[in-house]
């Protein structure tokens, strides 16, 4: 298995939303997955990702999320099984997970009906729906994602990017800062699936990453946005 391709879920809208790969991830947080990482990438700018949220537990970052209107977030499945709506934080309009730009409560959370787990712990229609319980209005560092056209599905040798709050590195214990990039092309089916012969790559998915490695998304920035720009 090259441990360069992650899996990447199509949300409902086409939108997507970094997701790990079958292999483990460092535990470094209470939530099921790890932490994961931003390997090989750079510091993202101010307000260049508007529509990108840190999901926190306990004042932990756990995952990233999509803000798609003032009071909605879409992130992944599995960044919100067994997770109850009054436990969680949004954090909003800032590099810096742990402080400044807006924070909020969550009222729901909606978990896609048909997410599932394979034997192998890889899920599929990986999607839910948060409610907030404050509106977040748009700023200078505040914006709702574009969703693509229904169905869309990006093209082998795409070149997309993903940004998140995950570790610099597969043994790093801490998550940096500030919010990271990294840009990876679009894998086809056929060779993702090749490469993770025991997972099914469904049409719900698509994999993007770089065979070599050394560029990388993992766990820990899952719910986040992969973008097409």
């Amino acid at each position: 298995m090259a441990p360069a391709l992650k899996l990447a879920l199509a949300l409902l809208p086409a939108l997507s939303i970094a997701a790990p790969a079958p292999a483990p991830a460092p535990a470094l947080s209470a939530r099921d997955g790890g932490v994961g990482d931003i390997v090989g990438g750079t510091a993202a700018t101010a307000g260049e990702f508007p529509y990108i949220v840190s999901l926190s537990q306990s004042g932990s970052h756990f995952c990233g999320g999509v803000l798609v209107n003032s009071k909605t977030v879409i992130t992944a499945g599995h960044c919100s099984v067994d997770t109850s709506a009054s436990s969680v934080k949004v954090r909003a309009g800032t590099l810096t997970w742990a402080s400044g730009g807006t924070q909020v409560s969550v009222s729901s959370i909606i978990l896609n009906p048909d997410f599932e787990e394979n034997s192998d712990g890889v899920p599929d229609n990986d999607v839910a729906v948060w409610h907030l319980s404050t509106a977040i209005p748009t700023s200078s560092t505040i914006g709702y994602a574009t969703l693509p056209a229904q169905g869309e599905d990006p093209a082998a040798g795409t070149t997309l990017t993903v940004a998140g709050w995950g570790t610099t590195s597969e043994d790093a214990s801490t998550l940096p800062a500030a919010l990271r990039k990294v840009s990876v092309p679009v894998i086809s089916r056929a060779a993702c699936q090749s490469e993770y012969s025991t997972a099914d790559v469904t049409d719900n998915m698509f994999c993007a990453g770089l065979t070599a490695g050394g560029k990388d998304s993992c766990s820990g920035d899952s719910g986040g946005p992969i973008v097409d720009s």
